[in-house]
């Protein structure tokens, strides 16, 4: 059970980053680990004119929406956890630090192998929590 979910979610956030790259947003990091957090996908976006912004993107896959969607998932608990996380990449990154940032989410449904993918772009604010 815990292979074949970590298998979904794999396939999962392959289809989010190649809809992301697609979309014209580069790799900088995946499944970055901190204390207290994951970040599943850090991508740099250059597509807006200015600043280049760093993007934080959680991938939340879900079979169905019966239950609420992936997004419905993110609660105030898990968007304090991913804003902490966040901080302490870029304190990791300090050439990234001065960067603009936002929180993107990918709700993806269905089959894992070919999900149905949303993009949310600023779904939430680090000053929102």
């Amino acid at each position: 059970m815990a292979v074949d979910r970590r298998a979904r979610g794999h396939a999962v956030e392959v289809a989010a980053r190649d809809l992301l790259r697609r979309a014209g947003l580069t790799d900088i990091a995946a499944n970055a680990n901190y204390r207290g957090g994951e970040l599943d996908l850090v991508m740099l976006d250059a597509t807006r004119p200015g600043t280049p912004a760093v993007v934080f993107v959680e991938v939340r896959y879900r079979q169905s929406q019966a239950f609420g969607g992936g997004t419905a998932s993110i609660d105030a608990g898990k968007r304090r956890r991913l804003v902490h996380a966040a901080q302490r990449f870029l304190q990791d990154h300090p050439a990234l630090a001065e960067a603009p940032c936002r929180f993107d989410v990918i709700d993806a449904q269905g089959d894992p192998e070919a999900p149905r993918l949303d993009w949310i772009r600023d779904a939430f604010r680090a000053d929102e929590i």
